[in-house]
């Protein structure tokens, strides 16, 4: 009941992990407030609408890059969830300041507004991009994580403590390839980047329903990994269009062949649990927080979306595309 007359605020919050957090925490768990925190007057006008207007619900415009204003936005604020990013890994690589100023400063930016306002959890929504990345987008969700590990040091005595959740690629979400390929469909004609492409996948509902039993179970530092499964991106387009005319682009600058949410690196410091993975911060504030049980990962183990030993079946994907 962590959540029970709490005041939660939700950075891009108008985004499709936080409409979805929104409905799932008034819903289930009475809080007092969900604040939203978002630039898009209109996002929020429809999201109010959406809501039916709940008194519970309260809207705020502003930017992660904002320092001032999240301040303000954090006043007597309990529990702080972190999705605003820039997450188009094209739109990165073509405005890369503007992907740092969003993505690594706003992160400092909701790090020490929470410090500064006693938040006591605060949980940042990181990708699979962020392992070893290739991309712009990539890099700056890795410096974001290591921010809010690093954040859990800068606390002090007080009860504050600062977590992330990692996966991979939401079904249906802005930026999947399941609408591009569900609009192509009407063309028949599908285009891959290439055959043997892996991804890891799940519904927005799994995601978020994840983020929300990690915030209950966190201690401060820890990097949440789910247990999703993969498929590759050619069976992926033979089960949304089966009779469609495929053709091959080649892979794009700045993606892999295959994601990764633990390395081989990391897998040194990590635990496995029954339906998660735990990626353990190498500090000295961890020796007190430690979550019980869980067991230590292979030498040689990496997760990655090919090695995966779960894969999404055809009807699988239909049930998640019907779910949308």
């Amino acid at each position: 009941m962590i959540f029970k007359d709490k005041v939660i605020l939700v950075t891009g919050g108008t985004g499709s992990f936080g409409q979805k957090f929104a409905e799932i925490i008034l819903r289930e768990h009475s809080p007092a407030a969900v604040r939203i925190y978002s630039r898009g007057e209109l996002l929020q006008l429809q999201m109010q609408q959406k809501f039916n207007n709940d008194e519970r619900l309260r809207f705020l415009i502003g930017d992660v890059r904002d320092k001032d204003r999240l301040a303000r936005a954090m006043n007597r604020v309990d529990i702080v969830v972190h999705a605003a990013a820039l997450k188009q890994v094209p739109t990165s690589e073509y405005n890369p300041i503007e992907a740092v100023k969003t993505n690594i400063n706003g992160a400092a930016n909701v790090i020490d507004a929470a410090i500064d306002n006693n938040v006591a959890k605060i949980m940042n929504i990181s990708t699979d991009k962020a392992v070893q990345p290739v991309n712009l987008y990539g890099g700056t969700k890795l410096v974001a994580e290591k921010l809010f590990i690093h954040g859990n040091a800068y606390v002090g005595m007080r009860k504050i403590d600062f977590s992330c959740v990692r996966y991979g690629n939401v079904v249906g979400s802005r930026g999947s390839v399941v609408p591009v390929f569900l609009e192509q469909k009407k063309k028949d004609k599908i285009t891959i980047t290439d055959e043997r492409m892996t991804r890891f996948w799940l519904t927005l509902e799994q995601g978020v329903r994840f983020a929300i039993d990690c915030l209950k179970r966190m201690r401060g530092g820890e990097i949440f990994v789910p247990k999703i499964p993969s498929m590759k991106i050619a069976k992926l387009a033979e089960a949304i269009a089966p009779k469609a005319k495929r053709e091959i682009i080649g892979i794009r600058p700045g993606e892999k062949l295959h994601e990764i949410l633990i390395s081989q690196e990391e897998a040194k410091h990590s635990r496995e649990y029954a339906d998660y993975y735990l990626v353990e911060p190498e500090h000295q504030f961890w020796a007190k927080k430690k979550i019980a049980g869980g067991k230590p990962l292979p030498d040689d183990f990496k997760y990655t979306s090919d090695n995966n030993t779960r894969w999404v079946t055809a009807d699988d994907l239909k049930k998640m595309i019907k779910a949308l």
